[in-house]
């Protein structure tokens, strides 16, 4: 469900899109200026693992954005892959941050709670050009320029980082994430990612877009399923050859002349990739722990077992836990939460 405008008034411009992503990053940054967090455990390398190791094979990279209003869940998000991994000194992680971010503040928070932490951050400079592109979806939080700083990792990481394993900051692992970048991507595969043919895939995209042979003709000869973009793993090298943010642009373009998809940054990865990715277990995916996009009801765990647990949708875990109204599910992610409590702090 859009935004709907009364006929007297006109729709909201690039410039007014991006003002207010730039006023919900401020007042999250305000927020944010309260938060403390404690410094968690140092993790070490197993016998097997190499040492010292930097951009070798080796190395599992990891992609996440970084702002205020989910600093909170990227701590956990953080803290759940170093736990789990059995080479933790090992993993470099790689954070984007919008142009207007406080990227000091998030530098000491990140070096404050893990001091031996291996990461760079990078910040988005492209999000008022970004913002331009954006059509607004049916839940605020989705329209902000960030959450399509993922179409741009290939441009923004260096040359020397060839796979990286994409999060989100609503999700916590309990399993190694060096299993899920090892995942094969066979010859020519830029990504990976758990599909979901059981979904109705057609309700992505609008009747314009179904209605116009020339477009619903995209997906000939493929077979399309969803899949969630708050968990992938990327061949970098191939995506850059292959010219991929061009092409998710150009479908961002057309979004803008005609409404073609209603959700976000999902649609235009669809578009591009669905049919032609490697497979992922569901397990590194148990996504939609949120509710849906409208009122963010608890839900169950899919069927099967469990390597990733993703809070995706309207609710959060620990905006839940705050309200004391948490949902069953939400007691897995506590124990990953790194917030100082006012009586931590007073004590």
């Amino acid at each position: 469900m859009g935004i709907k405008f009364k006929s007297s008034l006109s729709p909201p411009t690039h410039l007014t899109i991006f003002l207010l992503a730039l006023f919900l990053v401020a007042a999250a940054a305000a927020n944010a200026a309260v938060q403390r967090f404690k410094e968690a455990p140092k993790f070490y390398n197993s016998p097997n693992c190499l040492t010292n190791v930097t951009c070798s094979d080796q190395s599992v990279h990891v992609a996440m954005t970084l702002d205020a209003a989910y600093l909170r869940g990227s701590m956990a998000a953080i803290l759940s892959v170093l736990q789990h991994s059995s080479c933790p000194e090992d993993i470099q992680f790689h954070f984007v941050t919008s142009s207007s971010a406080d990227t000091d503040s998030l530098r000491s928070a990140l070096s404050g709670s893990f001091p031996y932490l291996k990461f760079q951050i990078y910040p988005f400079s492209d999000d008022s050009v970004v913002a331009g592109l954006i059509s607004t979806s049916i839940r605020s939080a989705l329209d902000c320029p960030l959450n399509y700083a993922r179409n741009y990792l290939a441009e923004l990481l260096p040359t020397s980082v060839g796979r990286v394993v994409y999060l989100d900051s609503d999700l916590v692992l309990v399993d190694d994430i060096a299993k899920l970048a090892a995942t094969p991507l066979g010859d020519d595969t830029v990504l990976a990612a758990p599909e979901y043919c059981n979904a109705n895939f057609t309700s992505y995209f609008t009747p314009t877009f179904w209605s116009n042979p020339s477009l619903s003709m995209t997906f000939a000869n493929r077979e399309a399923c969803y899949f969630n973009t708050g968990v992938m793993v990327m061949d970098l090298e191939r995506w850059r050859v292959g010219g991929y943010t061009a092409k998710i642009i150009e479908w961002m373009e057309l979004q803008k002349r005609m409404r073609i998809y209603e959700l976000g940054s999902l649609p235009p990865f669809l578009l591009v990739f669905a049919g032609n990715i490697a497979p992922v277990d569901h397990r590194w995916n148990q996504h939609g722990l949120g509710g849906d996009n409208f009122s963010g009801l608890c839900r169950d765990l899919h069927p099967g077992p469990v390597s990733l647990l993703h809070w995706s949708g309207k609710g959060k875990p620990w905006a839940r836990l705050d309200a004391n109204r948490p949902c069953p599910l939400d007691a897995l992610w506590a124990p990953y939460d790194l917030l100082q409590t006012p009586f931590v702090l007073e004590s």
